[in-house]
């Protein structure tokens, strides 16, 4: 991310652009590892490396670190340093959006742990339309991502249109688990099946949130 700052070199001036700097750069790394955590509660739930499962659980605790302390650096510099037009919505739209980074984390842990309950049962009909479905949700985050290190309010702008692919997919698997008879054995596969399906689509809601908390942060209009 880049964001223009005033030209008269203060030492004070000079302090706030290196902390959002080092703010930018938290942000993304924090992206980076909700990033890896979705593809390794992916790699649980559908590929049945029950490895991942402990990869994920370590990796929601440094997000978590990651959540409080961008949180905190942002409520900070609002309070200090006064920052206004940009810089502002900068820091506003970033105490929101690790909110939105820190609960995709949240939704991989517990996808993560469905994979290990979900190990007992043989593969249902319906994961390879829900692998699908992580697989979209996985883009659109890596697509919000990338507005955001760019600070491209166009591409923010567009992950709303591609939700609608998970939306989609979300209540074509939801009426085939809801209205399915004579089913065999336990329900359990169904209803684990039905909190992923709803883990994801709130997954894709907060990708884009992401994309368009960037698109504020550019044009400064939540339209």
């Amino acid at each position: 991310m880049q964001s223009p700052y005033f030209s008269q070199p203060t030492s004070e001036l000079k302090y706030f652009q290196r902390a959002l700097k080092r703010l930018e750069q938290d942000v993304l790394r924090m992206g980076t590892l909700v990033e890896d955590s979705f593809r390794l509660s992916h790699q649980a739930l559908f590929e049945r490396q029950l490895d991942a499962v402990e990869k994920v659980i370590l990796a929601d605790k440094r997000i978590d670190q990651y959540y409080r302390q961008i949180e905190s650096d942002c409520s900070n510099l609002m309070i200090l340093q006064s920052p206004v037009a940009q810089d502002l919505r900068l820091l506003s739209a970033c105490m929101q959006l690790v909110r939105d980074l820190e609960r995709i984390g949240d939704y991989a842990k517990d996808l993560a742990e469905i994979s290990v309950r979900l190990f007992a049962y043989s593969p249902h009909d319906c994961m390879k339309e829900i692998e699908l479905m992580s697989r979209h949700a996985q883009w659109m985050l890596a697509t919000s991502l990338v507005a955001l290190a760019d600070l491209d309010g166009d591409v923010g702008r567009q992950i709303k249109q591609l939700d609608d692919t998970v939306d989609d997919a979300y209540n074509r698997v939801y009426n085939i688990l809801a209205y399915q008879r004579d089913i065999k054995g336990v329900v359990e596969p169904i209803l684990l099946m039905g909190l992923s399906i709803r883990h994801l689509e709130r997954m894709a809601d907060h990708a884009t949130n992401i994309g368009q908390r960037v698109s504020f942060i550019v044009t400064g209009s939540r339209n």
